[in-house]
């Protein structure tokens, strides 16, 4: 499975229940350190064409096997998650710079998932439908598409990788891997790991690693191959967008879960010091590196100024550092290049006349919480979204206001409205344009049963059983009783 040199992890890539060499290795770093935290294959087309035909072979097995037994591995798989929760920890901090809480979260969401998961083949596989012809059964079965290929993300490693393999696998599909290759261990090879120990059978999981800079030619395998029926893909809307074009020319699904520019409104009427929590946890949890973080706090005017000296001090608070430190809650950027964005998207917005309340500076690999007023609409982080610890604080003058407001952007993915009456608050949240909206709650939750996921360019699709939807297809088929007959 590994060998291990000098202190560090060489792995293989795992293809049809085997774990398979690659004539390529490439370093894994750690984003706190700039240390190596793992060897890992660079893998080529060649070894994504292997996988496909592995998942193709092992489907129809897959498919048919009865739901008790999928049960059986699922819930193996989550013991294991579970069991392992030390050692997982450890790995999304080396890996992702993910401090302890982020990492909890993570793992207790993925027990979750796998658990409920365990049930979701013996939900209704179809409906009987009522025919106007004498003497007609109708039925309309969902049925799994075939070979699923899931593209995870870095920046919620475990959690996301397990919600790109489980939804359709859950629902009878196979599935190729993909992980980011700043996460290739915790967003691949250690699902690999736990579902070969869990006794998933050979091809159903399959994971192909890459390179920095050579995911094409694996994603052209995916594209060419008619046996690949759906990318499943979290990460940037840039790349979606990339990625929808492609499968659109190949009349193949996508499920894309995309980037978010997560508005939180605070009304006049809500309870500051909560509102103050809450926001505070939006915006700056897992360093602001999550596709749900807060992007800009909406206040009404007559609570503004208390709202944001408050906020201003609590973010002051929030100690940076080591994220295998359990003391920490700020963790490294995931890269010198993100880290590099976010400076220069705070400075060129403070160059147009922004005021940074707090933060604005990195701390060696970390970016300090930050919060901003007065960003100029021309300024880029006063509309696209800023992968950190960032948050834009804007006055209003009404509710309605902050529905417009939140309105406006490209993006719809989460949003939470602060309030002390609840029922405004859902009458608010209908009419905000987003797939998730939180009442009396912040923008960042997740729970497996729920059907997270977004509108415009935040995506489409939903996960969870709801996500039976996205990966299965329906087929119509009919019964007639006796004959009848026909106009020509």
């Amino acid at each position: 499975m590994t060998n291990q040199a000098n202190g560090v992890r060489a792995y293989k890539q795992y293809i049809d229940g085997a774990w398979v060499g690659s004539d390529r290795l490439f370093d894994d770093l750690d984003p706190y350190r700039a240390t190596v935290v793992a060897r890992v294959p660079a893998g080529t087309r060649a070894d994504a064409a292997r996988a496909v035909d592995a998942a193709a072979a092992a489907f129809p097995a897959w498919a048919d096997l009865p739901p008790a037994e999928k049960q059986v591995l699922f819930l193996r798989a989550a013991d294991i998650v579970e069991k392992r929760a030390a050692e997982i920890t450890a790995l999304l901090a080396a890996e992702t710079g993910c401090a302890s809480g982020f990492a909890g979260f993570q793992i207790l969401t993925a027990v979750r998932l796998l658990r409920q998961a365990s049930n979701w083949a013996y939900l209704p596989a179809g409906e009987v439908i009522r025919s106007d012809i004498p003497g007609t059964f109708a039925l309309a079965l969902r049925r799994p598409l075939g070979v699923v290929a899931g593209i995870s993300p870095w920046n919620g490693a475990q959690v996301l990788a397990w919600r790109t393999v489980v939804n359709p696998l859950a629902f009878g599909n196979t599935v190729v891997l993909k992980p980011s290759e700043e996460a290739p261990v915790t967003a691949g090879l250690l699902v690999a790991e736990i579902m070969e120990e869990a006794g998933f059978p050979p091809g159903v999981l399959n994971v192909v690693t890459h390179a920095p800079g050579e995911a094409v030619p694996i994603a052209d395998e995916f594209f060419d191959r008619p046996e690949v029926r759906c990318i499943n893909f979290t990460g940037s809307s840039a790349t979606g967008r990339i990625l929808a074009e492609r499968a659109g020319r190949a009349l193949k699904r996508c499920v894309l879960e995309l980037g978010g520019y997560n508005p939180l409104i605070v009304l006049a009427d809500a309870d500051l010091d909560y509102a103050v929590e809450a926001a505070a946890f939006a915006a700056f949890f897992h360093s602001g590196q999550i596709c749900m973080s807060a992007r800009k706090v909406l206040v009404e005017r007559p609570v503004y100024d208390v709202f944001v000296d408050r906020l201003a001090a609590r973010a002051q608070t929030l100690r940076s550092g080591d994220p295998a430190d359990p003391g920490t809650l700020i963790g490294p950027l995931i890269t010198p290049a993100a880290l590099d964005r976010v400076a220069r998207d705070v400075d060129d917005a403070v160059a147009a006349g922004a005021k940074v309340l707090v933060g604005g500076t990195a701390d060696g690999p970390c970016y300090r919480p930050t919060i901003l007023a007065d960003v100029p609409a021309g300024a880029r982080i006063h509309s696209e979204e800023t992968f950190g610890p960032v948050l834009i604080a804007q006055p209003v003058s009404d509710a309605d206001e902050a529905v417009a407001i939140a309105n406006s952007t490209r993006y719809g993915l989460s949003a939470g409205i602060i309030t002390s009456d609840n029922q405004r608050g859902f009458a608010l949240g209908r009419r905000i344009d987003a797939g998730v909206v939180h009442v009396n709650d912040q923008t960042v939750a997740d729970e497996p049963q729920l059907p997270l996921g977004g509108v415009k360019d935040s995506g489409w699709g939903r996960s969870g059983p709801h996500s039976v939807a996205d990966f299965t297809e329906l087929q119509w088929i009919t019964t007639r009783e006796g004959t009848g007959g026909y106009p020509i």
